[in-house]
């Protein structure tokens, strides 16, 4: 599975993320070792804690996602998560682990804390992300699935993968990131000058400026401002040596007025009514999922009382105020 972590701060907004109800299925696995008994005071307690060193990235977080098409156990994610903190350091600390399902895929969230509390002083975690790719790779190995090739080797990964911020930034325009990013790629690979990638960007409807970072963008009708260094996937070194200077680029401002002078109105209410009539199908069949996604819950709840009022379970488990369970 992939691992990807981050050292933070900020323990109220992850926890308001990990719990945020766009996904349709949320499940506090476990919160251990806090006096807290849910996430948000959990996160404030390592906050209280870390007041008394000078670390400022307190929690260490960790995403841990699947081949998108395998039902992974439970016992298997928390497996990985003991190797992991064996591995780099944060055994025994405090950690709260959260399942996701969204569209039918399940991943999971494990948060600990990286602070000692007997030593008063934050947990080194040298060359993290090194260790969890290897960790990463020898998971894939063991359940058989067939490896990403960039995690295989990371020349090979696929050029066309896009981040967080680039999946967002295609969000606000309406446009999938993945073909986004391919066009960019396209008009870079079919130029060899400034007035080349210039052309070639204007034929898809963009115009190459000046940003406010001294940097080259590309600019559309919408006003939006595309960094081409990294939406093509190239150094801003490397994007300096072909296209030159900034001399004679418009700025974000003036590349904005330039579209709106070229802009064709009945073209644009074309492709407004279109993604009207897509937006229309897209509400009814989200309304369709949410409904589903109601009945799944419901049905989970009944089962989980079922389970809860067993002798089993008696004494040793709960469910909170959200409905989620919880174990310490």
């Amino acid at each position: 599975m992939i691992l990807k972590a981050s050292q933070r701060g900020g323990g109220m907004q992850l926890a308001v993320h990990l719990l945020k109800p766009e996904n349709e299925h949320v499940e506090l696995h476990e919160i251990s070792g806090f006096v807290a008994d849910d996430l948000a005071s959990a996160f404030k307690e390592v906050h209280a804690i870390s007041k008394g060193t000078r670390c400022k990235q307190f929690l260490f977080s960790l995403s841990l996602n699947p081949p998108e098409l395998e039902n992974v156990p439970v016992a298997v994610f928390e497996d990985v998560i003991a190797r992991i903190e064996a591995k780099i350091g944060l055994a025994g600390q405090p950690r709260a682990i959260v399942f996701h399902e969204k569209q039918g895929r399940r991943h999971a969230h494990c948060v600990w804390s990286r602070i000692d509390a007997a030593k008063m002083k934050a947990i080194n975690l040298p060359h993290f992300k090194l260790k969890l790719t290897e960790l990463s790779r020898q998971i894939y190995l063991e359940q058989g699935w067939d490896m990403p090739r960039g995690l295989e080797d990371f020349a090979d990964r696929d050029p066309l993968n896009y981040s967080q911020a680039e999946a967002q930034q295609a969000k606000r325009v309406k446009r999938d990131a993945r073909a986004l990013k391919e066009m960019f790629q396209k008009c870079w690979a079919g130029s060899d000058s400034r007035a080349a990638f210039a052309h070639a960007l204007k034929e898809q409807g963009f115009i190459l400026a000046r940003g406010s970072r001294r940097g080259f963008v590309a600019v559309d009708a919408a006003g939006e401002v595309y960094a081409i260094a990294r939406w093509v996937g190239v150094k801003a070194k490397e994007v300096r040596a072909r296209l030159g200077d900034l001399e004679g680029l418009p700025n974000v401002e003036k590349a904005i007025a330039i579209l709106s002078r070229n802009f064709d109105a009945a073209a644009f209410e074309t492709q407004q009514q279109v993604a009207a009539q897509d937006e229309r199908r897209k509400e009814l069949l989200e309304q369709k999922r949410l409904s589903l996604v109601g009945e799944q819950r419901d049905e989970r709840e009944a089962l989980r009382d079922t389970q809860l009022n067993r002798p089993l379970f008696a004494g040793g488990s709960k469910v909170s105020k959200d409905g989620t369970y919880g174990k310490k």
